[in-house]
């Protein structure tokens, strides 16, 4: 005849097996998620700055000039065409050192910055810049510092290690 307290705990190895294992997936999905969401998180303003270097190199200055965010008939007021087309045409630099090289002309860096996108461009083995991408319009300009102000010592880590994954994704 069994006894009262025979089968105490019987199912208590493979509840704790299903617990542990629910565990597991909750927290690789998790880090999954939140390693997406970092690699991807200025894919919109990333891909603004990649076709702006796309028609930069097929030539069309009036289009990357649009890509910008402005427009012949509507220039910006500090950055008319005449200087754009210094800045990034082929032939139109004051210097010959400061000419877009097609061949290393390619978006670096990406990194979020309060309500902007700052974003490092190499535009020849000399000249690099850095532009910023505003989040609520898509609108290009230079930026207005080289690093992002007000950034915690633990998010600049992060930029700086994790950070590199997303570089192969820029390119």
């Amino acid at each position: 005849m069994p006894g009262y307290l025979d089968n105490y705990g019987a199912g208590e190895e493979q509840r704790n097996r299903i617990v542990s294992r629910i565990g597991i997936a909750v927290v690789s999905l998790s880090i999954v998620g939140a390693l997406g969401w970092y690699l991807f998180e200025n894919h919109h303003q990333e891909s603004v700055v990649k076709s702006f270097l796309t028609t930069l190199r097929s030539g069309d200055l009036q289009s990357a000039y649009r890509i910008w965010g402005c427009t012949p008939q509507k220039p910006c007021s500090s950055y008319n065409f005449t200087k754009f087309s210094g800045d990034w045409g082929p032939a139109g630099a004051s210097k010959p050192e400061d000419t877009p090289d097609l061949a290393v002309l390619a978006l670096t860096d990406s990194q979020s910055c309060n309500n902007g996108v700052l974003l490092t461009v190499d535009v020849n083995k000399n000249r690099t810049e850095k532009l910023w991408v505003d989040k609520n319009g898509d609108g290009i300009s230079f930026a207005p510092y080289p690093i992002c102000p007000h950034k915690s010592p633990w998010s600049i880590m992060i930029h700086r290690t994790v950070g590199r994954l997303r570089q192969p994704l820029l390119r």
